[in-house]
């Protein structure tokens, strides 16, 4: 089977759904353009058609000769800045959608959306999903809006029931990187993506969560970010203060996926956490991606039985598929 494990879902049917139920969502503003706005913020780009596209996605699969997809959804509408109550009711319509669109298209495997606004909330949300069959959630690394952080002692109760349930939690960048400097030049995607995964990890690697919660099936999207290319900086930091978690047994508990663009980068991720680590991503539909996903795993210096984790051997095992 082959699995790509990372890519992102608008479900067809939830801004229609979003529409009907607008007095549910008064913190909700849904622009001109197609975008949202959460609570008077920012508003997000407009929702692109590859979204929600369910024909040329399924199209893109049998061209990649992928079986199944594991999608999570798009991170700029997850609304973990909403007031609690209008964030749950908002994380319960998104799963709704994704489980029926699911169902009627069983190669893609949903993750929930979980409101991080409230640690208690988001795990009886994540409690609610997983009775309902999902295999796992994906997170933003900024919960409860720009400068959130994923080791806050009030999502203590999530983590412990990721752990509890043994679900797996992808962790992945959200659009407000946190560092204004990168809002030219495309950085945001080249760069900006990878140092607030970087600084997110970290804190989780330090805090001990990592560690602590390690039933819960972590994944560090994107090649785990700068993670392995710092370890040793990571390592001295962690000798100079004992009482921080330590980055090698950190490293060696998360999971990984192949959205590296450049195959001595993914050699080097296997050589650092070990390619039984690692599952091929795409991070359809976005362009930043790697929209050939195959391509990567099949170029770099891989013995067969590696690649075919990779490929989806690990994706079927952690999920238990």
């Amino acid at each position: 089977m082959i699995i790509d494990a990372h890519a992102h879902l608008v479900p067809p049917t939830l801004v229609d759904a979003i529409k009907s139920q607008a007095g549910k969502f008064p913190s909700v503003r849904i622009t001109e353009e197609g975008g949202f706005a959460f609570s008077g913020g920012k508003p997000t780009r407009p929702v692109s058609k590859g979204l929600s596209d369910l024909p040329a996605r399924l199209k893109w699969m049998d061209e990649n000769k992928i079986d199944r997809q594991i999608v999570g959804g798009w991170l700029d509408i997850f609304g973990n800045d909403l007031p609690v109550e209008e964030g749950i009711a908002w994380a319960r319509l998104y799963n709704e959608h994704m489980l029926a669109t699911s169902k009627a298209e069983p190669r893609l495997i949903p993750l929930c959306l979980v409101p991080l606004q409230d640690g208690a909330r988001a795990a009886e949300v994540l409690r609610e999903a997983h009775g309902q069959g999902f295999k796992g959630t994906m997170i933003g690394t900024q919960p409860n809006g720009k400068g959130g952080v994923l080791d806050d002692p009030s999502l203590i109760p999530f983590w412990e029931a990721a752990d509890e349930l043994g679900m797996s939690v992808a962790i992945h960048p959200v659009f407000e990187s946190g560092d204004d400097r990168v809002h030219d030049y495309g950085m945001a995607n080249a760069v900006g993506r990878v140092t607030d995964m970087m600084i997110a990890f970290a804190r989780l690697i330090y805090s001990g969560h990592v560690t602590r919660f390690s039933r819960a099936k972590i994944v560090a999207g994107i090649g785990g970010a700068a993670l392995p290319y710092v370890i040793g900086r990571l390592r001295t930091n962690y000798g100079l203060d004992k009482k921080l978690g330590d980055p090698d047994a950190a490293l060696a508990t998360l999971y990984y996926d192949t959205i590296v663009q450049d195959t001595r980068t993914l050699r080097y991720l296997a050589d650092i956490v070990g390619a039984d680590r690692i599952m091929m991503g795409s991070d359809m539909p976005f362009p930043i991606g790697d929209l050939v996903p195959a391509k990567i795993v099949a170029e770099t210096n891989f013995t067969d039985a590696e690649r075919a984790s990779i490929n989806g051997g690990l994706a079927q095992r952690l999920l238990d598929l």
